[in-house]
């Protein structure tokens, strides 16, 4: 790799997050309260559905008139990962150090460094930790749609595997801008810092990692048959009906107070567990279908090779390490009440199993 290549994708890198920032700034959007890691609350401009699909409008008119092709981001791949991970290590230590300026950290370095200082920075009004999902994920449709071009470009064709892979990320991508508002009440908004962890995890894991298999698929030519084909089809949209019907009960439970799940009344613990709906099956359905969705993207490649096998097997430990935090983080919460939800919610990934 050039320097030259090197200089421009910093250039591209820097420029693509600075116009998502300065778009997430000045566009129109939604405004929606939720709460901040301080323990307060904070208004929100859900807008980034309306920056993401600007986005894919304008590189696709760029592509359509010759302006400029997506292959660009494929040919300068390792280039932006360089860039991304020199500021992703560069960026939190810069923040430590703010941090630590404002008010006295009680841990070391170590610690401050990689779980972050400040529990909700704010630039020109814009929460960067909720901003970061933006170039993440937007960056990892980009990249993917780059293989997707440079397959096409090379081969003059769009092979199934690739075409299922495309769909389904963007699907992913798609859904998590539309249903922004859910966000701001995740554990990553409420409870983390802003240190290396969350940095890396979005500006190089997310974007660089989760595109592995469209990556690989570029130019391996796998054939899926018919019934191959439909049965991953199958699997991503059983994974992704669990991940969002779950995601989304506990969203209406805790933001609409006459909410009904699958026709019936919400049911509650205390007015304070959910026990409707998958809620009242598993106490960590959400992750078990995220895990099938991801393992659906790597199925595209038909066991063609282990390595883009390697995003589900980690996202798996991760959930299921996650899990294990969540259960607890809430076990010290609510104390006996989440003992007798066990009880009803006995499983906690897979119903009947685990």
């Amino acid at each position: 790799m050039s320097g030259e290549m090197l200089l421009s994708a910093a250039i591209g890198g820097l420029a693509f997050t600075i116009l998502l920032f300065v778009a997430s700034v000045l566009l129109p959007g939604k405004r929606a309260t939720g709460p901040d890691a301080d323990g307060g609350e904070r208004v929100y401009c859900l807008n980034g559905f309306v920056i993401f699909l600007l986005t894919i409008f304008v590189v696709g008119l760029a592509y359509i008139f010759g302006w400029f092709s997506l292959s660009w981001v494929h040919t300068h791949f390792f280039g932006l990962f360089a860039i991304a991970n020199l500021f992703a290590f560069s960026f939190p230590l810069w923040f430590y150090f703010q941090g630590q300026r404002q008010r006295r950290y009680p841990h070391g370095f170590l610690h401050g460094y990689f779980y972050g200082v400040d529990a909700s920075p704010v630039w020109w009004g814009i929460d960067l930790k909720f901003f970061s999902y933006r170039p993440s994920l937007i960056g990892l449709a980009l990249l993917n749609l780059s293989f997707a071009v440079v397959q096409y470009e090379t081969y003059g064709e769009v092979s199934l595997a690739m075409a299922l892979y495309q769909v389904f990320t963007f699907v992913y991508v798609l859904n998590y801008f539309q249903f922004e508002d859910g966000m701001i009440h995740t554990w990553d908004i409420i409870s983390e810092r802003f240190g290396w962890m969350l940095v890396w995890g979005d500006y190089v894991l997310v974007p660089f990692f989760y595109c592995l298999p469209a990556w690989f698929l570029v130019d391996t030519r796998v054939t899926l048959s018919p019934a191959a084909a439909v049965a991953i089809t199958a699997l991503f949209a059983f994974g992704f009906w669990l991940f969002r019907t779950a995601n989304q009960q506990k969203h209406d439970f805790k933001h609409k107070p006459k909410a009904s799940i699958w026709g019936r009344p919400v049911e509650t613990l205390d007015g304070k567990l959910l026990i409707s709906g998958l809620w009242g099956i598993g106490r960590h359905l959400n992750y078990t279908g995220e895990i099938c969705v991801y393992f659906a993207f790597a199925l595209t490649t038909a066991f063609s090779s282990w390595i883009p096998f390697l995003l589900p097997v980690w996202l798996t430990i991760l959930l299921l390490h996650r899990s294990v935090r969540d259960e607890r983080r809430c076990r010290k919460k609510y104390g006996e009440l989440w003992d007798r939800y066990s009880q009803r919610a006995r499983f906690s990934m897979i119903p009947f199993i685990h």
